[in-house]
């Protein structure tokens, strides 16, 4: 696996989500890939990168591209680069060609891939996991989102209180003593598993839930599509977990917010 897998798997994610929104979006332009949700929150109205960049000026196109697109839809939107589309002197200049128009740095996250999973260092915890499939487990999924990632909780809600979300985007809430305090999701694409949105309220992190959480998603999925590849956007907090699950850096996506 290599940075396509990881840029591909990342679309497809947002593509999931998009798609299950009545104003929604899914489109193929030159060199580039809108999967717009049409709702508040930026991140969720986005464009990709879906073909090699060769020159700063064919970068600077594709942003106005996206650009103009968003702009004749009245949205904020965000840019989510994989490095790996850009040529070593596209990447030195790209951060000042997207500011130049707008488009503010964001977040830079290592893209991540691992073949197979090693086993856990020491035994998870045990806590009781439930896919999202109803309006109690929405709400929890949601309201872990809206704390762990900083986001008001309507915008959360409009991307993600939906049914129709949750039949490509598969979502998982793990609780311990009744209380919903992790969740991890994953979608398929690029011949791999992606794994999105693990989160663990502040009080319960440490504690091995969010990993727990996780290799749940990941086995249903294998389970269900016999996929082994997986693949990851990594914050921080979680990058020395995700080396110790057998995860390689292949790549980093930076986001650029309008």
């Amino acid at each position: 696996m290599d940075f396509e897998t990881v840029s591909e798997n990342l679309t497809q994610s947002f593509r999931a989500i998009a798609g299950s929104h009545a104003l929604g979006e899914v489109r193929e332009m030159r060199g580039v890939s809108i999967a717009a949700a049409g709702v508040t929150f930026q991140m969720f109205n986005a464009a990709f990168l879906s073909a090699p960049v060769n020159s700063e000026n064919e970068l600077i196109q594709r942003i106005e591209l996206a650009s103009l697109h968003f702009q004749s839809r009245g949205l904020d939107w965000a840019y989510w680069v994989c490095a790996g589309w850009l040529t070593p002197s596209a990447r030195r200049r790209g951060r000042d060609a997207f500011e130049r128009r707008g488009l503010r740095h964001s977040v830079e996250l290592p893209g991540m891939v691992a073949e197979r999973l090693l086993p856990p260092k020491k035994p998870l915890p045990r806590i009781e996991i439930r896919r999202v499939a109803d309006r109690a487990t929405q709400d929890a999924f949601c309201g872990i989102g809206s704390t762990c990632f900083n986001v008001p909780l309507r915008w959360f809600r409009e991307v993600f209180e939906n049914e129709t979300v949750f039949e490509n985007f598969a979502a998982y809430v793990g609780y311990v003593d009744e209380e919903p305090v992790t969740t991890a999701a994953t979608v398929l694409g690029g011949g791999a598993v992606g794994v999105y949105n693990v989160a663990t309220l502040p009080g319960s992190q440490h504690c091995g839930y969010g990993e727990a959480v996780m290799r749940h998603a990941l086995l249903k999925a294998r389970e269900r599509h016999g996929i082994e590849n997986v693949v990851l956007q990594s914050t921080p907090a979680g990058y020395a977990l995700y080396e110790r699950m057998g995860f390689r850096t292949v790549t980093s996506v930076a986001v650029y917010a309008a």
